[in-house]
C-alpha cells in the first residue's frame, strides 16, 4: 500500500508554526479516526481520516493518535503494529515507526499508551488540550482517558486550540491550491458527464452513476452525496429514484475529493431537454446575475455577509422585475422577505472538508469576534460564512431560487411580507423545482481567482453542452 504524502517537511514545518501560535501549554492530543462498521463488524463504511489529523501529522491510516507536547516539543504518533491476522486480509503496511519517519516524528508508542500521556499530564496540573469530537467512538475514549463522563467531554474541548488550528488551516498553502485545483478539475469533469448524459427517461441515479464514474476513473472520491435531483426545491436531497421528464430542470451539486483528501464543491442547473422553457431561463438569469455580481465583490477586507447581502439585493431586484416579488427591494432584503426564494447562505469555506472546518464550529470558522454570528433571521441565519475575507481563503459562490410550495402555504397563511411577495404569480410557479449555480474561488492580494479550469454557466453555454 502507497501512503499519499506531501514532502515530510510540509509536516514538520505545520506543528512547528502551531506550536509557534499556541506557546507553552500542556499537551495537544489530535485523534485520527477508526474504521466505523456499517451493518456488522467487518463491513465498515469507507474509511475517511480526520482532516485536522491528516493537516499535521498526514497519515491517512486508521486508528491512529498523536500528541505535541507545546513545552518539551515532543511529538509522539501512537498506533498498533498489524498482527499476521490483519495482514492476511488486507496485506502489508509500514510500520507506525516507519510511516512516524516520514512526516518527520521520531517517537513511537502503541495506542494504549495514551492513557498514560494523558494521566500523568492532568496529574502535574498540565492541560490536555482537545478538539471537538464528531465521532462517539472518540468521544467516550476521550471520556475514558480524561477521566470524565461522556456528557462533560465537551467542557474539556479547548477553544485555545480550536482558534489555533482555524488560524493556521483557513489559509491556504501554494501547495493547497494545487490540490485544490486537481479536485475542482475533476469535479468539473464529473459534471460535465452528468449534462452530457442527461436525457428524458432515465433516472437520476443514472446521473449519479456518471458522477461515480469520473471520479472512479481520477483516483478520487465523492466528496459529499451528490446531490442530482429533478426536484431542486429541496436543498440537500439524496434520493435519486425521479424519472427525467422533458421540461423539468435538473439540479446536479458534486465536488470530488482528490487523493489527498483537497475537494471541490460544484453546481449547475440545466434542463432535461435541449432548451430551458421561457420561465426557466429568466429564473436562472436572474440567479447568474446575483451570482456574478456577488463574484465581482470578492476582495481581501470585504465581510462575506455584504457580499451574501448584496447577492440577495440582486435576486430581489430580478424577481421583482420577473413579478414575484414586488415594493422596494432593499426594504423586502432587510425584512427578509427574499428567503422565500433564498432560504440558505451564499456560500462557505473550502478545504478538506466541503465545509472545511465545520467540526472546529461554525462562529470560530466562518465568523470572528469582531463579526459574531448574532441573527435568527430566516436565510441569513444559515450563512455560514460572514467574516471578512483574506488572502488565502477558499470559498464557494452559490446563489440560488427555490420554490418551495409549503413555505408558499405556510408564509401565505399567515400573510407574511404581503407587501413584498407576489403570491397570486408565485402560485403559478409551485412545481418549478429550484436552480442553484456555485464556482469555487481562491481570494487573493488583487481580488480572486476561479479554481480549475472553466465549467460552462451561461444560458447558451448550458444550452450547448446539452447538443
Amino acid at each position: 500500500m502507497e501512503l499519499n504524502l506531501f514532502d515530510r517537511q510540509v509536516y514538520t514545518d505545520r506543528r512547528r508554526i502551531l506550536k509557534q501560535n499556541f506557546g507553552n501549554d500542556g499537551l495537544i492530543l489530535l485523534l485520527g479516526n477508526e474504521d466505523s462498521s456499517m451493518n456488522y463488524k467487518d463491513n465498515c463504511y469507507p474509511f475517511r481520516q480526520d482532516s485536522s489529523f491528516l493537516y499535521y501529522f498526514g497519515l491517512d491510516v486508521p486508528t491512529l493518535a498523536a500528541i505535541i507536547d507545546t513545552e518539551s516539543g515532543e511529538e509522539v504518533i501512537f498506533g498498533n503494529e498489524l498482527t499476521i491476522d490483519d495482514i492476511v486480509w488486507t496485506g502489508t503496511l509500514p510500520t507506525i515507526s516507519e510511516m512516524a519517519g516520514l512526516v518527520g516524528v521520531k517517537t513511537t508508542r502503541t495506542y494504549a499508551a495514551i492513557n498514560h500521556y494523558v494521566h500523568k499530564a492532568l496529574a502535574t496540573d498540565r492541560k490536555v488540550h482537545i478538539l471537538p469530537p464528531y465521532r462517539p467512538e472518540n468521544r467516550i475514549k476521550l471520556a475514558n482517558w480524561l477521566n470524565t463522563s461522556l456528557k462533560d467531554v465537551a467542557d474539556a474541548v479547548s477553544l485555545k486550540l480550536i482558534k489555533a488550528v482555524i488560524a493556521q488551516r483557513v489559509i491556504k498553502s501554494p501547495l493547497e491550491i494545487m490540490e485544490l485545483e486537481k479536485a475542482v478539475n475533476i469535479s468539473v469533469d464529473m459534471m460535465t458527464a452528468v449534462i452530457k448524459h442527461t436525457r428524458p427517461g432515465i433516472k437520476e441515479y443514472e446521473l449519479v452513476a456518471k458522477a461515480y464514474e469520473v471520479a472512479a476513473a481520477n483516483n478520487a472520491r465523492l466528496g459529499y452525496p451528490a446531490i442530482i435531483t429533478t426536484q431542486g426545491q429541496t436543498l440537500h436531497t439524496h434520493y435519486y429514484g425521479n424519472t427525467l421528464t422533458e421540461g423539468r430542470m435538473v439540479l446536479s451539486d458534486i465536488g470530488a475529493e482528490n487523493h489527498m483528501h483537497y475537494g471541490g464543491d460544484l453546481t449547475r442547473t440545466f434542463p432535461v431537454g435541449s432548451k430551458f422553457t421561457s420561465q426557466q431561463a429568466e429564473l436562472y438569469q436572474v440567479v447568474l446575475d446575483a451570482m456574478d455580481h456577488a463574484i465581482s465583490m470578492l476582495n481581501p477586507g470585504t465581510r462575506y455577509r455584504d457580499i451574501h447581502l448584496a447577492a440577495c439585493l440582486k435576486l430581489s431586484e430580478g424577481l421583482k422585475q420577473a413579478g414575484l416579488m414586488k415594493g422596494d427591494p432593499a426594504e423586502a432584503v432587510e425584512a427578509g422577505a427574499h428567503a422565500m426564494f433564498f432560504q440558505c447562505g451564499l456560500g462557505h469555506m473550502l478545504g478538506m472538508d466541503t465545509h472545511d472546518m465545520e467540526d472546529l464550529g461554525e462562529p470560530y470558522v466562518g465568523y470572528t469576534e469582531e463579526l459574531k454570528k448574532e441573527t435568527s433571521l430566516f436565510g441569513l441565519k444559515s450563512l455560514r460564512l460572514g467574516r471578512e475575507l483574506e488572502v488565502g481563503f477558499v470559498l464557494t459562490v452559490e446563489p440560488g431560487i427555490y420554490i418551495i410550495p409549503e413555505l408558499i402555504d405556510r408564509w401565505q397563511a399567515e400573510n407574511k411580507f404581503m407587501d413584498f411577495i407576489n403570491y397570486d404569480k408565485l402560485n403559478t410557479y409551485r412545481d418549478f423545482g429550484g436552480i442553484r449555480i456555485e464556482d469555487n474561488f481562491l481570494i487573493t492580494a488583487t481580488g480572486h481567482q476561479l479554481l480549475g479550469k472553466y465549467l460552462p454557466k451561461s444560458l447558451k453555454e448550458i444550452e450547448a453542452m446539452k447538443d
